[in-house]
């Protein structure tokens, strides 16, 4: 995704959440990408903001917790359980929990989750994903939702058609 954006004329900036596979609470993770706005954007500067499974919850929770709703022009996730995934319950670690249906973490960022609308919140998903299950949890009762015809959960972030859609989405007006 990054690769693609680039070739095409965007300034691509990654935020390496450490550490990724869910030890962390997802609230924590939030704050590296505060920490990392901060150091790289002048305070009045806007940006894009694209989040991947996870990463979107973790995103999800900058926009509407920490003031990146604020920032941000654009706000994007690809294949995110907004509303949980049974998967979850496969882990107990701290990140995982919260992404667990009807999860404490979810209720509270799902009660207001109009927030994201202010940024034209698009929801990216396809309905064969075995990561995120049920796959419609990647949907939100907000913004715009595109379903997509891809056969898994991590190819979703390579595929060309998501790669010209989340194109398409930040080439819009705001």
């Amino acid at each position: 995704m990054s690769a693609y954006l680039a070739k095409n004329g965007r300034k691509v900036h990654c935020v390496h959440l450490e550490p990724s596979n869910g030890d962390v609470g997802l609230d924590k993770l939030a704050l590296q990408i505060q920490c990392y706005v901060a150091e790289r954007f002048r305070p009045v500067q806007k940006f894009d903001l694209l989040g991947f499974s996870m990463g979107g919850i973790v995103s999800r929770y900058y926009v509407q917790r920490l003031g990146g709703i604020e920032r941000i022009r654009r706000f994007v996730t690809i294949s995110s359980p907004h509303r949980g995934t049974w998967t979850a319950w496969l882990q107990g670690n701290a990140g995982i929990r919260q992404m667990r249906p009807n999860s404490k973490f979810l209720g509270d960022l799902n009660r207001d989750c109009g927030i994201p609308t202010q940024a034209g919140f698009v929801s990216i998903w396809t309905r064969f994903d075995l990561m995120i299950v049920p796959a419609r949890s990647s949907v939100l009762p907000v913004g715009r939702s595109i379903q997509v015809g891809v056969l898994a959960h991590p190819l979703m972030v390579n595929d060309r058609r998501v790669l010209r859609l989340v194109e398409q989405v930040l080439t819009e007006p705001a």
